[in-house]
């Protein structure tokens, strides 16, 4: 049975800094492969700064072209916005009872867990495999049978970093894949 492991994300705009994680998810954990689901709307982020889901999804895919082991997932789209990682997970293990699905987040969110949508049954029913992110405590859950902290490399900019850059005309190469960038560039994204 094929282990898939899913990083959510608005990917507003995706950045070489998931892709670090998702290629460390990918080739240093057991998992199989990575899906990156593009989320239409996370319900604990404001919607206004996001731009068009087609857009970011491709994006993703612009990123993902030599990608081994990661592929993007569009299983948000389909289901009622805002989405609910309970509500996904739901609907893709009905959709593939072959695979089994754990969760990638970053220390951020797991210190927000708390307040997601029937965060017990996540706690109780998949793995969660997490990356550091700075400034954010996890010692609470150290132990918990459900939470793998792993190795990740530590990134330190965000979407929100990127799209202040290029708001402010500053260059982001390298923060961005170059099929990324034109993206960007051509379509007068984040300006």
């Amino acid at each position: 049975m094929a282990t898939v492991g899913l990083f959510f994300g608005s990917f507003n705009p995706i950045h070489t800094g998931h892709l670090i994680i998702a290629t460390y998810m990918a080739h240093y954990t057991d998992l199989d492969e990575v899906w990156l689901v593009v989320s239409p709307h996370n319900p604990l982020k404001r919607k206004d700064t996001l731009i068009n889901m087609y857009d970011r999804l491709e994006m993703v895919n612009l990123a993902l072209e030599q990608a081994e082991k990661i592929k993007s997932s569009t299983v948000e789209f389909s289901l009622p916005q805002p989405s609910y990682t309970i509500d996904t997970l739901t609907h893709l293990n009905e959709k593939h009872p072959e695979k089994t699905f754990v969760l990638i987040m970053g220390s951020d969110n797991l210190a927000s867990i708390k307040k997601w949508k029937n965060y017990e049954v996540l706690l109780r029913d998949y793995r969660i495999y997490v990356y550091p992110r700075p400034g954010f405590s996890i010692a609470e859950w150290e132990g918990h049978p459900a939470i793998r902290i792993t190795d990740t490399p530590l990134m330190e900019f965000s979407s929100t970093f990127i799209r202040n850059a290029v708001k402010a005309g500053k260059s982001v190469r390298y923060f961005v894949p170059d099929g990324v960038l034109r993206f960007i560039e051509n379509k007068g994204l984040y300006l």
